[in-house]
């Protein structure tokens, strides 16, 4: 009777948590469903290359082209990418690798904290000190692609210093061992070894610190301008598809609300796309 019993309640807990861990991808199910939904309609009546390949913004006027902004999303990713990545992937080493007990139990909880810290309190960092200082050092309004890198690429710093030490320390001693046996240096062995032996942890680190700079919204509609072109310079200003339909989406209505939505199918696509090669190049290493 007592295992009948545990018997039945080990499956209703088994059967509890199938249930939880479901419904996670039934709400990410949902809300694609719900996108694709309300965007298909305008991409269906104006067609798909006059929306994604479009240069003019204006949906008041029956002009719904988005292509400065999927440009404008890239490059403010890539540059975030060019700052955080390298700074990141440098403080995973020195906590992994150099740092002592101590330093490393004040250290990692205090960067990963950066992760709890609000957007909106980064873009009102931004606007106080990194746009006038590259206004007054660079010139431009300070508004820019420069000071939006900059900022989101402080963002990303968490998950990449977090992924990136977990890869790296979980790479077994004995390579370690091995290589300095053979009479390599420290940094030989890091840079020859450890990061190889590593690097789909660290390719899965930049390519969620990218999910994470190319779907920030807040702090980027404060320090980038919000201007409706292609920057041609880092001093230029623009505007992301996630800065603008949070700037829009308040008032929109009719084409141009539907508008939006076909923004936010785009978005989701891009990061698809971008997931599904991140997955493909880590699969393909571990292989190798």
């Amino acid at each position: 009777m007592i295992k009948k019993y545990r018997f039945n309640k080990e499956h209703l807990v088994r059967a509890i948590l199938t249930v939880f861990a479901l419904s996670s991808l039934l709400f990410l199910f949902l809300i694609f469903i719900f996108i694709l939904f309300e965007g298909l309609p305008l991409f269906l009546k104006i067609g798909l290359n006059k929306i994604i390949l479009g240069f003019k913004w204006a949906p008041t006027k029956d002009s719904f082209g988005i292509f400065p902004m999927v440009v404008s999303s890239f490059l403010v990713t890539f540059g975030a990418l060019v700052i955080g990545a390298p700074l990141g992937l440098s403080c995973a080493i020195y906590l992994s690798e150099y740092s002592g007990k101590k330093t490393k139990m004040f250290l990692k909880p205090a960067l990963e904290l950066l992760a709890g810290i609000p957007s909106v309190v980064y873009g009102f960092l931004g606007v106080i000190y990194i746009v006038p200082l590259v206004r007054n050092y660079l010139g431009g309004s300070g508004f820019s692609l420069l000071s939006t890198s900059i900022v989101l690429g402080v963002m990303i710093l968490p998950t990449i210093i977090s992924i990136s030490f977990d890869a790296i320390v979980s790479v077994p001693k004995t390579y370690r061992e091995g290589s300095f046996a053979m009479g390599a240096t420290k940094w030989q062995t890091i840079y020859k070894v450890i990061i190889p032996s590593a690097k789909s942890g660290i390719l899965a680190s930049f390519i969620l610190g990218m999910g994470r700079a190319i779907g920030e919204t807040m702090a980027v509609i404060m320090i980038a301008g919000n201007a409706l072109k292609i920057p041609t310079s880092i001093l230029d200003p623009l505007r992301t598809l996630t800065g603008n339909i949070a700037l829009e989406l308040a008032y929109a209505t009719g084409d141009h609300r539907l508008s939006l939505f076909s923004t936010g199918v785009v978005l989701l696509v891009i990061i698809m796309i971008l997931n599904y090669i991140a997955n493909f190049g880590i699969k393909r290493k571990v292989l190798k």
